[in-house]
């Protein structure tokens, strides 16, 4: 079995991301388990706000509700520890 060599898998890794990331025109994409735990909380938002509309109006401002839905939760957590 050989050793690993951590020099080397970081000189490999910086040429694959030098490599992508000249294909993307210096854009960074990080799809992983922050984007799956977003789109989750975003239906699960949709399906909250918009079960409670009385109206086209308020099922439509539901949904705009539940795009920023991080924002209702990051300011009720503050009032909750800041008071």
């Amino acid at each position: 079995m050989s050793e690993f060599d951590a020099d080397e898998f970081q000189k490999k890794l910086k040429k694959k991301v030098a490599k992508k990331t000249k294909k993307m025109g210096n854009v960074q994409i990080n799809g992983g388990k922050s984007s799956a735990f977003y789109f989750m909380g975003f239906v699960g938002a949709a399906i909250y706000f918009v079960s409670r509309a009385n109206g086209f109006w308020d099922g439509t401002l539901g949904f705009l509700k539940a795009l920023v839905w991080p924002v209702f939760l990051v300011y009720q957590a503050f009032v909750s520890l800041l008071g």
